[in-house]
């Protein structure tokens, strides 16, 4: 297993298995506790786009403070500065001063945080082994995921909310660990060309938001009103939906590198398409709305590894991966935001999640259209991957 042996990936993708354990067990329950806590679906909604909208703003602001300081400091900043949500949040109890904070110091934790994981990712990783490394790390993401989210929800519904998001809190920040013996990834000062160089993976991130914001926030909030709004209930839906998901990761990653990406596209994607469709329509049903969830998991088994292989390797091979992630990352928050502010318009009017679920149909085809042409161009070798991608 060749994809093993860069120590560097090794560490990102243990440092993202410790995080995955706080993403599980409390970041999936972000949405969820605003309403249990009193805040109203629209207004849950529009903290997200808010969060989204002040990363977008203040993501110019690292480029600087990483040509300084390199890529690892940013990350382990960031990753402490998500830990600090968490505390946050278990003050919420309604629309107030406690919510706005939590949306700021989102708006900061993330802007520090998920560009530089992604460039660092790119930039650490190997472009014949692309599929497997991020295969491997999805399937380490699902397994967590089937323990973690009955561990949240059992914790919330018995401890409460300050001792579990004190606690999750605590987890996320030990993901540092494994980042400090990790190496440092210089930025360079001037890199030409570099956002010229990201146009696709511009696209393919503003029509990932929208998509991700269908699949992620509107349904998790669809998915606990069907079930009551119990967090135990709702916890263990969700690992249902990971423990499917384990395996079929590292199948997708093989099939990627060994030249498969058009199909590996196809069937993700098709997949995708096809539950969005299943989940408006079980909303009616607790049952329904259970088995709609289930498939969660695999079709982001499928989708994330057919999606970030292409971006990661379009950003290894651009003149600077985190200027690529930058102008990502904000496509991201405009497709995000954008689907947040429409779906909180939706349901401020009367009307089912539903039919904001249906909204991820034409990123979804935007997706399959871009990423085809993508693989489409790549040789079945290793060095075409990198050639083609250059």
């Amino acid at each position: 297993m060749a994809f093993f042996r860069n120590s560097a990936v090794n560490r990102i993708n243990l440092h993202y298995a410790i995080e995955a354990l706080a993403l599980n067990a409390g970041g999936l329950f972000f949405l969820v506790f605003l309403v249990k806590v009193g805040v109203p679906v629209p207004i849950a909604l529009l903290a997200q786009a808010a969060s989204l909208g002040g990363r977008f703003v203040l993501r110019p602001l690292i480029l600087p403070v990483a040509i300084r300081f390199g890529l690892k400091p940013l990350l382990i900043g960031g990753t402490l500065g998500v830990a600090a949500i968490f505390p946050l949040l278990a003050r919420v109890h309604g629309v107030g001063p406690a919510l706005w904070s939590v949306i700021a110091v989102t708006a900061v934790a993330d802007v520090f945080y998920w560009p530089c994981y992604h460039a660092y990712f790119a930039a650490v990783g190997d472009a014949e082994h692309r599929g497997h490394q991020v295969s491997v790390r999805e399937s380490v993401y699902a397994v967590i995921g089937v323990i973690a989210p009955i561990a949240g929800g059992w914790s919330l519904a018995t401890a409460g909310p300050s001792w579990t998001f004190w606690t999750v809190g605590a987890v996320q920040a030990a993901s540092v660990l494994p980042l400090i013996g990790a190496p440092n990834v210089l930025v360079a000062r001037q890199a030409p060309g570099a956002f010229r160089a990201a146009r696709v993976g511009m696209a393919l991130f503003m029509a990932d938001g929208w998509l991700g914001a269908a699949f992620n926030f509107f349904w998790q909030l669809a998915l606990f009103a069907a079930l009551g709004a119990s967090f135990t209930a709702y916890g263990g839906a969700m690992a249902l939906a990971a423990f499917l998901g384990a395996v079929f990761s590292l199948v997708i990653g093989r099939h990627i590198d060994a030249g498969g990406g058009r199909r590996a596209v196809l069937i993700a994607y098709g997949m995708a398409v096809a539950l969005a469709i299943v989940r408006a329509l079980s909303l009616g049903s607790p049952w329904l709305a259970v088995a709609a969830n289930a498939p969660g998991a695999l079709v982001a088994a499928l989708v994330i590894p057919a999606e970030m292989s292409a971006v990661y390797n379009l950003a290894k091979a651009s003149p600077c991966p985190l200027r690529f992630h930058m102008v990502s990352e904000a496509a991201w928050d405009l497709g995000g935001g954008g689907a947040c502010v429409a779906a909180a318009a939706i349901t401020a009017a009367g009307h089912s999640l539903a039919w904001a679920m249906l909204l991820s149909l034409p990123a979804a085809a935007v997706s399959v259209v871009l990423l085809l042409r993508h693989y489409g161009g790549l040789a079945k070798t290793p060095a075409g991957v990198a050639e083609t991608a250059a």
